[in-house]
């Protein structure tokens, strides 16, 4: 048990039961006063957000998940398919994956996080390369400044395709790097 004090950042605690991610804290008050700690935190299992406040020493469980390293396998609808090197699967909700989920692609390597032994969401690596599907061809005297396109990449379905901000000089069936914590261009992958 830890005092709400030493709880930072994207640690998981429980409460009332269910694994929450804090996601923001604020504090306030003074030694004399006492401090007290706002939190915006997101439930694990469904997803839902939860504003509270505590105490300075509120007491709570932090929970330390498990990661393994999976491969994203197939859709079965509603269900995204994940598999570990022992050809074990693990399904995931659409609504659990958050942003990962712009990014699949078959036989993509990430690792999946666990709660009580139940794949509950996937963390992808840092920077990705993916192909651009399809962007508007650079307009010859629009260079002043940085000027940016919209670009469409490839990942496993088609219906979630997924469009990001590219600089003017990209063209279609390149491949770029993206950081995927930003969903920003780094840049244009050479062979």
């Amino acid at each position: 048990m830890k005092p709400a004090k030493e709880i930072r950042v994207g640690n998981i605690i429980m409460v009332d039961a269910k694994p929450f991610i804090v996601l923001r804290s604020d504090v306030n008050g003074s030694s004399r006063t006492g401090f007290t700690y706002k939190w915006k935190m997101k439930n694990l299992l469904t997803n839902a957000p939860l504003e509270n406040v505590f105490r300075g020493d509120d007491k709570f469980d932090v929970v330390v998940l498990d990661k393994k390293p999976v491969t994203y396998s197939y859709f079965a609808d509603p269900l995204y398919v994940f598999m570990d090197e022992e050809y074990n699967q693990y399904e995931i909700e659409e609504e659990n994956l958050g942003e990962a989920i712009n990014y699949l692609k078959d036989g993509m390597e990430c690792e999946a996080v666990f709660y009580d032994g139940k794949a509950i969401s996937v963390e992808l690596p840092i920077t990705i390369a993916r192909q651009i599907v399809y962007t508007e061809p650079a307009v010859k005297g629009n260079t002043s400044g940085n000027v940016m396109k919209e670009a469409r990449l490839e990942n496993a379905i088609e219906s979630k395709q997924f469009t990001i901000q590219v600089p003017l000089f990209v063209n279609q069936d390149d491949t770029i790097e993206i950081d995927t914590r930003t969903a920003e261009y780094k840049k244009v992958v050479r062979n």
